[in-house]
């Protein structure tokens, strides 16, 4: 699918590196979460999928998404620093909601750092809102809480 000059594809074997490095100049790796290990699940599983956002030959956005069956959900959604206010996230969550929408799933729900201003109003901007949950979390291999 394509979006303008954004063509949107899923991952391939020799996109892995390429991805991690943008998911890293985006600030979305963290410590605790192997990125290369969040590409492998995601790509063995038939319920998600990484998209990728090109302009031209340039990688410039990613989403991971996926579904648990009755809710979608996306993570490590990322524009290129540099390439930012083109319309491309609107264009790589479009992606995203479509995949959902091909597989039946209704409603796509995803998570936000609370102090993450920037990121709030971009959701906010393509029809987002604000569910007021709390989200719980517990590392099943018994690591302590992080952030």
């Amino acid at each position: 699918m394509t979006d303008n000059t954004l063509s949107i594809a899923e991952i391939e074997d020799a996109d892995v590196n390429d991805v991690i490095a943008l998911w890293r100049r985006c600030g979305s790796t963290r410590d605790w979460n192997n990125p290369a290990a969040d590409i492998a699940l995601a790509r063995k599983e038939i319920n998600s999928t990484i998209l990728l956002g090109r302009d031209g030959n340039d990688l410039v956005a990613s989403v991971l998404v996926g579904h648990d069956g009755h809710r979608g959900w996306v993570y490590y959604v990322t524009v290129d620093p540099d390439r930012r206010f083109k319309g491309y996230g609107r264009a790589i969550m479009d992606a995203a909601e479509n995949w959902l929408r091909a597989r039946g799933i209704e409603k796509l729900q995803l998570m936000v750092r609370g102090d993450n201003a920037k990121v709030h109003a971009f959701y906010q901007s393509i029809g987002y809102y604000d569910q007021d949950r709390v989200v719980f979390a517990k590392w099943l291999d018994g690591r302590a809480p992080t952030p």
